[in-house]
Order: C-alpha cells, then sequence, then structure tokens
C-alpha cells in the first residue's frame, strides 16, 4: 500500500520542495522565452503590417502547400503504420522479432538524406509527391512502433472470444482490434504531422515550397525579418492546435489499455501464398525506405565527383557534430532534472503546468525557435550571435523535451518505498536523491541523452541559421555540397549521419521488441516511455 499522502501512481498529493520548484520554473522560463520574443518580433511594426504579411498571397499559398503535405503524409503513414504493426504482431511470419527491428530503422534516415538519396537517382524530382514519398517512408516509424505498442498491451482476450462467436479476421479487426490501438495509432500520426509540418531540409532540396521553407528565405533574403516572425506565427498556432489532437487522443488512449495481461496473444497462421505477400510487402517497405538511400548513398560515393570532398574538412566536422550533440545532451539532461522528478513525484497543478510549458520544444518548429534565438542574441547578447553558445542554448531548449520525457518515465520506475526507506535510515534529502533515486533512474536518463545528442547531431535549420561562421557539422556539410550539386562529395556525410541514426532506432527496436514479455503494468509504463522516445528524430 502507498504511504500517506502518497497515490497508487506513486506521487505524492504534498506540496513539493521549494529549491526544486525554482530549478524547475526558471528551467520552464527559458523555454518559453523565445516563442515571447517572437511575438513580440512579429509585432514590431504593427498590428497591421503583420495581418498584412500573414494574409498576403504568397503566405497563404505556402500554407496551402504545407497543409496539404501534412495531411498527404498523415494519412499514408498511419495506413502503413498500422498495417506493418498488426502484421508484424499479429501473424506468424519468418524471421520473428527481426521485423520488429526492420520496422524502426527508417527512423535511421533523416528525411533531408532520403531526399539527398533521391535526387542522386532521379534529378529531377522535385515538387509535392515526391516530398510527400520521402516524408512518408522517413516517418512511418512514428505511427508503427507506437502501434506495435498498443498491440502488445491491448487486451487480445477480446479478439479472441469474437472468433470463437464465428466473426472473421477481417471483421474482428475493424471492430475489436482497431478501436484499442486507432488511439495510440492517431497520437503517433500527430507527431507525422509536426514532423511534416516543420521539416526544411526535405522540402528544401525537393524544391516544395512549405512555411519552413518561406520563412528561411525570408529570413536570409530579406531585411525586414519582422515578416519571417509573422509567418513563424503561423506554424506556431498550427503546431500547438496539432499538438492539443496529441494530447486529446494520448488521454483517450487509457480507456483502451488492457487490465488484463495476455503476454502471448494467438497469432494468425496465413497460407503460404499469403505469408509470402505479406513479407513481400514489409521487405519492400524496408527496401524502399532504408536499403535503397543507402545503396544511393553509396554508389554516388564510388561515382566521385569533380567537388571532392577533404577529409579533413569531413573529418572536422564529424568532430563538431559530436562535441555539439554531447554538450547539448549533457546540458539538456542537466536542466529536465528538477522538472521530471516533480513530475514523476508530485501531483500538483503548478508541477503540471510547468512540465507542460517545457514542451513548448515539442510542439514548434526548429526553425521558428532559431528565428527567436537570432532575434534574442542581437537584442540582448549582440556578441552571442552566431556563437557556439547560442547555437548549443537552442539547441537544448529545442530538445529538452525529449530528456524531460525519458528522466521522468525513469523515476516514475524508481519506488517511493526505496526513497522512504532511505530517509528513515536517517539519509538527508540530497543524499537520498542522489543515492537512491538518480542511480535507479539512471539507465533511463542516460537514454533520453542519447536521444538528444543524435537528435542533435542531425538538426539543420537551428544549425544554419546560428551556427558560427566557417563552422559546418555533417548536416550542414550535405547541405552546402547538395546546394552546389555535388552528390559524391556530400555522400560521406551522407553515409556518417545515417549511421548516426541507426542508434536511436536500435534503441527503439529493442524497447518495442521487449513490451511482449513485460507484466501489465510494467507494459503500460513502457508504451508511455515508448510514446516519448518515438518523438527523438526531429
Amino acid at each position: 500500500m502507498p504511504s500517506p499522502g502518497t497515490l497508487q501512481d506513486g506521487r505524492s498529493q504534498r506540496r513539493p520542495p521549494i529549491l526544486l520548484l525554482l530549478a524547475a520554473a526558471a528551467v520552464a522560463l527559458a523555454t518559453v522565452l523565445p516563442l515571447f520574443y517572437v511575438l513580440r518580433r512579429a509585432f514590431d511594426s504593427g498590428l497591421n503590417e503583420a495581418q498584412d504579411a500573414i494574409v498576403r498571397p504568397r503566405t497563404l499559398e505556402l500554407l496551402g502547400n504545407t497543409l496539404s503535405l501534412v495531411v498527404t503524409v498523415t494519412i499514408l503513414t498511419l495506413i502503413i503504420g498500422i498495417a506493418s504493426a498488426f502484421v508484424i504482431s499479429r501473424v506468424r511470419l519468418p524471421g520473428g522479432r527481426l521485423w520488429w527491428v526492420l520496422a524502426c530503422l527508417p527512423l535511421a534516415v533523416p528525411s533531408y538524406v532520403a531526399a539527398f538519396a533521391l535526387l542522386s537517382i532521379v534529378p529531377t524530382a522535385n515538387g509535392f509527391w515526391p516530398t510527400v514519398l520521402v516524408l512518408t517512408l522517413t516517418t512511418a516509424p512514428y505511427v508503427t512502433v507506437p502501434t506495435l505498442a498498443a498491440l502488445s498491451v491491448g487486451d487480445h482476450s477480446l479478439a479472441a472470444v469474437a472468433r470463437t462467436l464465428g466473426h472473421g479476421p477481417v471483421r474482428v479487426f475493424f471492430r475489436v482490434t482497431l478501436p484499442q490501438i486507432l488511439p495510440a495509432s492517431l497520437a503517433g500520426a500527430m507527431l507525422v504531422a509536426l514532423y511534416a509540418m516543420a521539416d526544411f531540409g526535405a522540402p528544401a532540396m525537393l524544391r516544395q515550397q512549405t512555411l519552413t521553407v518561406g520563412i528561411y528565405a525570408q529570413y536570409t533574403g530579406s531585411v525586414n525579418r519582422s515578416i519571417a516572425a509573422s509567418m513563424a506565427l503561423i506554424l506556431v498556432v498550427l503546431a500547438l492546435f496539432v499538438v492539443l489532437i496529441e494530447r486529446y487522443f494520448r488521454r483517450t488512449r487509457g480507456s483502451h489499455t488492457a487490465t488484463v495481461a495476455v503476454r502471448e496473444p494467438p497469432k494468425l497462421t496465413l497460407s503460404p501464398l499469403h505469408t509470402t505477400m505479406v513479407v513481400a510487402g514489409l521487405a519492400a517497405v524496408f527496401a524502399v525506405s532504408v536499403l535503397a538511400p543507402v545503396a544511393a548513398v553509396v554508389l554516388r560515393l564510388l561515382e566521385g565527383s569533380r567537388y571532392q570532398s577533404e577529409p579533413g574538412e569531413l573529418a572536422q566536422a564529424a568532430v563538431t557534430t559530436t562535441g555539439l550533440g554531447i554538450l547539448a545532451a549533457v546540458i539538456a539532461t542537466s536542466l529536465a532534472l528538477p522538472i521530471s522528478y516533480l513530475a514523476a513525484r508530485y501531483r500538483s497543478k503548478l508541477v503540471a503546468v510547468l512540465e507542460s510549458v517545457s514542451f513548448v520544444g515539442h510542439a514548434l518548429p526548429g526553425i521558428v525557435f532559431a528565428l527567436a534565438f537570432v532575434f534574442l542574441s542581437l537584442a540582448l547578447f549582440p556578441g552571442a550571435y552566431q556563437g557556439i553558445f547560442m547555437l548549443v542554448a537552442c539547441y537544448v531548449v529545442l530538445f529538452l523535451p525529449k530528456a524531460i520525457g525519458s528522466a521522468r518515465s525513469a523515476f516514475v520506475q524508481v519506488s517511493p518505498r526505496l526513497e522512504e526507506t532511505s530517509r528513515t535510515l536517517g539519509k538527508g534529502v540530497w543524499q537520498t536523491w542522489s543515492r537512491v533515486s538518480l542511480r535507479g533512474a539512471a539507465p533511463g536518463i542516460a537514454a533520453g541523452g542519447l536521444l538528444v545528442m543524435v537528435t542533435v547531431m542531425k538538426e539543420l535549420p537551428a544549425t544554419l541559421m546560428l551556427r558560427p561562421i566557417g563552422v559546418d557539422t555533417l548536416a550542414t556539410e550535405l547541405w552546402g555540397k547538395t546546394s552546389m550539386g555535388a552528390f559524391g562529395a556530400a555522400a560521406p556525410a551522407a553515409i556518417l549521419l545515417i549511421l548516426v541514426g541507426v542508434i536511436p532506432a536500435w534503441y527503439l527496436a529493442r524497447t518495442a521488441a521487449k513490451m511482449g514479455s513485460e507484466s501489465a503494468d510494467n507494459e503500460i509504463e513502457s508504451v508511455e516511455v515508448l510514446a516519448e522516445s518515438v518523438g527523438a528524430k526531429q
């Protein structure tokens, strides 16, 4: 039984420590400061000019292109993700858990690397549908992974009862299974929508004009940057709207979670022909989304180019990329600890507000944060503009939610009874926190840091806008060479970026594959971890 004042979920109804609250409030304030500055900058020239910038034909055209792209990609990934997850988890296939790993590996390919690979094969692949293809293939795991998790914890007995009543597998899927997994699938689809809305690299390379591309063009090609800020407000509103929808479906999902653990659901045994067709379909998705980009990049590397990539420059870019990733991950993970611990241990409206505010970075595109940090640095710290400090600060604020989500879930896994026992043995608050809470949550905290590090290493728009002159990362090296048409010279950077992406893809695959062997309570918590982790890519 929980101790007095402690709820069944391990959280306390008592007042949180004031020092932790102050630290969490400072972090939360830092995350929303860029948004406030974008609002101020957008209306610097007056309300009328801001309205004119928002409703001008060019902005409306970009808005229409963005919405069309987001809706199309979201629908396609929803179809591919649900179908892939169902056959992987509910159909008896040769290879077993291998398909769980293959379903996650497309996360290893950044969208702009996939776009680069497509252009290296088909140089004329520009516009809406090539962009849809690239984004769909690279973001499908955002739906597949949460759906796999939901299928693992679902109440499989309901489907078994429906089958015994004479219902066929198709009817059972649409009447029983789909309602159980749909909230999780839709939550993943909302992450796809956020990614498609915020992505810069793939649309820019494939010459698909979106709001993100328009903001970058306005920032780099115009003296009046209030227009860029006004356009960014549209993305802010759209992104926050999508996040609200995501949160709604995430809450709804709780009503479909299993109350009975069925660790090994009965799997369908198909005929040899149908099994071959299913395996061929899964293999085709993997081949197009992973093998084809890798093969295209390798072929470009072997072909050579009149623009050769200097090994020294590439090595320097790799070192810079790794250093920035480690530095941002350490800072973000450290700053995430107060909020994540409070959210895991205390049920308080103030704590809930601070946690929600800190997730602003989860809702807003990277280019909006970059724009805000440009304005902030020029207005408050002119000497910091295009410096490492400002770039790392932007990374930290942008990807802080990934560290908070993982750390919070890790602290939840540490039993409050261990902390209470430590206190009764005479240990102080900070000694208990460091030796019991922090040590027990260390693996999950480290995993969050890893997700932040790898995401930073692949980030493009904020890096382009804030990096110091003469400093390149692997992402900007790829961007620069591709802009010159030097696909062969860009290939080494693309290969390294894919290798970097294998790390979180493998982590998610391992997490998803463990779902089927856990108890019901642990499975439910693991789904929450997975839901937070699966947004790590952008």
